[in-house]
């Protein structure tokens, strides 16, 4: 617990989810909260559930770069100073490669991997002022394997992992007293599936698709929280987060490239299943 008593916490996406869940329990471990999202009611709640903990919240679009430079500006003013970043916000798109459109790539990788780095960026000069600071970013299982329908997911999660690990070693090169973390969480019960734009053959199965997806979703935000949040404090260079994330980290381990065949075939099956097969 006190580990993370008065440090200074800035989480983004924070108005559901594992961002919430990071909020509630480091309110409750002592921190001051630095808390944004794009969703004012949902950060309002989370706001609410921290109490009695020092939390300012903020409306931030992490795709922003200009809005986010501020943004880590404002908090150091705000608290005199900046211990934790997760760059935690991200969203879904859903569908192939053919279907997908430049809009809705652009989006999500705007927020997805430039939000991460321009979190990571804008407040790393402060966490290195601090002498003590953290940066935790939320990739996904997705930034192990990538299977099918998945692709601008993947590219975003499998880019905050190369850019995360890259920093974990630039910052032990130099001695800088900033820990860093990449978060691979699992199917985690929050709403980002089924909030996510599908291309029209996605669409015709949301509903199927986001019923069977929450049978598989075993971790709750408050676990996925508690997981991280001792992850960093046993600086862990990689935070699996759900059971379910350690086997989709170790199946390209054991059988490398062959996993795209697997999981290809059971894609194949799923298409079929649900009559999206192409003629």
């Amino acid at each position: 617990m006190s580990f993370y008593r008065s440090k200074v916490a800035v989480i983004t996406g924070a108005g559901s989810g594992i961002g919430r869940g990071l909020a509630v329990d480091l309110s409750r471990r002592g921190a001051h909260l630095a808390i944004s999202d794009v969703d004012a009611a949902g950060l309002a709640e989370t706001a609410e559930m921290c109490a009695p903990a020092r939390v300012e919240t903020y409306r931030l679009d992490v795709a922003d770069r200009a809005a986010v430079v501020d943004h880590a500006e404002r908090v150091a003013a705000d608290f005199g100073r900046v211990n934790m970043i997760v760059n935690n916000a991200g969203v879904a798109v859903a569908g192939p490669v053919e279907e997908m459109s430049f809009e809705d790539l652009d989006w999500l990788l705007g927020i997805n991997l430039m939000g991460v780095l321009n979190g990571t960026m804008a407040f790393l000069p402060h966490l290195i002022e601090s002498g003590a600071g953290h940066v935790v970013n939320v990739s996904s299982v997705f930034g192990f394997i990538a299977p099918p329908t998945q692709s601008a997911y993947c590219t975003a999660k499998f880019g905050v992992r190369g850019f995360t690990e890259s920093l974990r070693q630039e910052m032990l090169i130099g001695r800088r007293p900033v820990t860093v973390h990449t978060v691979h969480p699992g199917g985690i019960q929050t709403n980002i599936a089924r909030n996510a734009r599908m291309t029209s053959t996605e669409r015709q199965s949301v509903d199927e698709m986001a019923t069977e997806f929450d049978k598989v979703l075993r971790t709750t935000p408050a676990r996925a929280a508690q997981i991280i949040l001792r992850g960093v404090e046993k600086d862990k260079a990689r935070i699996l987060v759900g059971p379910d994330a350690y086997l989709f980290a170790g199946v390209p381990r054991i059988i490398g490239a062959r996993y795209q065949a697997v999981v290809g075939r059971a894609g194949r099956r799923n298409a079929d299943r649900l009559g999206l097969g192409t003629t």
